[in-house]
């Protein structure tokens, strides 16, 4: 079974910016369907953005809280795929994870669809 590893989270000023890393070692990460999420103390682990898979359109559907600092992208050479988070705010604090459902295609973005979790990474905003 394919696990995800995420990382690249940390200590960030507000207004920065972090690129947060989804690696699968031994399988082709570009076969998936890619999704982030993230969860704050005492929130529910909400929808960034979903990538499909580049054996697709590699398509990308962005979540209410992914529009505008948030882009999604695949390097397939590299076999990754990065969160971009930009002009990072003060609700911006969280474990930031990838998931997959194991499909090609971004469908729901709600985690209650998605099987496979990396560890988390965690973003902490602070001047």
């Amino acid at each position: 079974q394919v696990q995800l590893v995420e990382s690249g989270g940390g200590l960030v000023q507000p207004g920065g910016s972090l690129r947060l890393s989804c690696a699968a070692p031994g399988y082709n990460l570009n076969y998936y369907v890619i999704a982030w999420f993230r969860q704050a103390p005492g929130k529910e682990r909400e929808g960034i953005s979903c990538i499909s898979s580049s054996s697709t359109d590699g398509s990308i559907l962005d979540g209410d809280s992914g529009k505008g600092r948030f882009t999604t992208s695949r390097d397939n050479a590299k076999n990754m795929v990065y969160l971009h988070i930009n002009n990072l705010e003060p609700d911006d604090p969280a474990v930031y994870y990838c998931a997959t459902d194991g499909g090609r295609v971004c469908g729901r973005l709600h985690y209650v669809v998605f099987d496979i979790w990396g560890q988390g990474t965690q973003v902490t905003v602070s001047s």
